[in-house]
């Protein structure tokens, strides 16, 4: 019995002295105190508040309280998660004051987020004309396109912003430049049935007999889609093209026309306007089937009985 004792009590002095002897070398604090020291908060952790802050003030417009976090230590050079600055931010808001302002702090005028927007694409594509047209005023690159090829004039031309477009041309910019689908802004306008920006751009020199992403024309594009507008704007749309030039025969890689693509989409009046223009209705694609055969497969009855042989 005593031996056994002898043996727990040498066992524990072990113990202690183990534990004793490891202390002193890992330092190991003692039970009760605290293990580690409090974590120190976040290197910068108050610097990126501040921007967060500045990004909502831009978004807002709120200018006076733009300033107050720029003055507190907030960066004009800050990005957030799109990597979009606060110019980049207020440039879609709705006060030019916050554009102005963030600029005068050393803001960066031609910074391109993520997807290469910058602050004149975003503005254009949000219809922020005043802010548009003051960026480029004050050295914003007016043909600076994103990683789509969407440039500002496109954006303008899909918007349906004359002005906006007609001022960005007059300060250098190139409506003939073409997105990563191959369209350009006519192309965009035609599908929309924008007969007004169609026809300023066809007065400012651009070919009507381009072709486009998948070989085809703008006068396809206006046949096709110009359905999804109101009918009598695609039918101006599709006039105003064939007045400046357009060829109403031409064929896409299909081998389709204009007419064929008007037939299948069941828009009936460019179909009639296309064939008083001459359109060939006994052309075949490359598959054989004319206007009328593919007028009658979509379900185009009206179309497909004017078209009958």
């Amino acid at each position: 019995m005593a031996t056994n004792l002898t043996k727990k009590f040498r066992f524990v002095n072990l113990a202690k002295l183990n534990l004793a002897v490891f202390t002193l070398i890992f330092s190991v604090p003692v039970y009760g105190e605290q293990l580690t020291p409090p974590i120190p908060k976040a290197p910068g952790a108050e610097f990126r508040q501040l921007n967060q802050h500045l990004f909502e003030a831009a978004k807002k417009g709120h200018v006076k309280e733009l300033k107050q976090y720029l003055v507190a230590g907030a960066s004009v050079k800050a990005r957030d998660r799109f990597g979009n600055t606060a110019l980049l931010i207020a440039a879609r808001a709705h006060k030019i004051k916050s554009v102005k302002t963030l600029l005068e702090f050393g803001s960066k005028i031609n910074h391109q987020n993520l997807v290469g927007s910058s602050a004149l694409l975003r503005a254009a594509t949000a219809g922020r004309r005043k802010i548009a047209k003051f960026l480029v005023q004050i050295g914003a690159k007016v043909n600076l396109a994103n990683k789509k090829g969407i440039t500002p004039i496109i954006a303008s031309a899909f918007n349906g912003d004359l002005k906006l477009m007609d001022f960005l041309i007059g300060k250098g910019g190139n409506f003939e430049l073409v997105d990563n689908t191959g369209k350009s802004a006519i192309v965009y306008a035609a599908a929309r049935g924008d007969t007004e920006i169609v026809t300023r751009l066809l007065d400012n020199g651009i070919d009507p007999n381009i072709r486009y992403g998948n070989d085809l024309t703008v006068l396809m594009w206006a046949a096709g889609f110009s359905n999804d507008v109101p009918e009598n704007e695609g039918e101006q749309t599709v006039r105003a093209l064939l007045a400046h030039g357009a060829k109403v025969n031409e064929r896409d890689n299909r081998g389709w026309t204009a007419l064929t693509i008007a037939a299948e989409r069941g828009h009936l009046g460019v179909v009639k306007l296309l064939l008083a223009e001459r359109a060939d209705q006994h052309l075949r694609a490359k598959d054989g089937k004319t206007a009328y055969a593919v007028a009658r497969q979509s379900g185009q009855k009206a179309i497909a009985k004017l078209l009958k042989p």
